[in-house]
């Protein structure tokens, strides 16, 4: 019996869309939020979800699984800034806001943003609604 595929292809094929994730997760951690499609933007989530889930373990193993998808200033923020933000939570570590459809082709718009943001991230004032 053949059973449902999990996840969105996104028009890609899988070496771009693996690709497209880890670029989109690593401007999500680096910036805390970022704007993009709605399909995109909940395939992220889950995506994202996953790796702060493992970055919260906090052992080396962890550190060097992650180390297999994002660059090392990535990986920095999200164990040592990111993930005990989230200590005492079990999911739910993002947020997507539906926005207006984009002008050019009307696609549907979202913005994903972390719940919980630190300290050293600034006003996101070019993203705009």
């Amino acid at each position: 019996m053949q059973k449902r595929a999990k996840g969105r292809k996104l028009h890609r094929e899988a070496g771009q869309r693996k690709a497209l994730l880890k670029t989109l997760a690593s401007s999500l951690v680096l910036k805390e939020r970022i704007k993009t499609t709605e399909a995109k933007a909940k395939e992220l989530s889950s995506f994202i979800e996953k790796k702060i889930t493992m970055a919260k373990k906090g052992t080396l193993a962890a550190r060097r699984e992650l180390a297999k998808f994002f660059a090392p200033r990535v990986v920095k923020k999200l164990m040592d800034e990111i993930a005990p933000l989230y200590k005492n939570q079990h999911g739910g570590y993002t947020r997507i806001i539906k926005t207006d459809p984009r002008t050019s082709d009307g696609s549907r718009m979202a913005i994903i943003e972390m719940l919980v943001r630190t300290q050293s991230s600034k006003p996101q004032s070019k993203i705009k609604k």
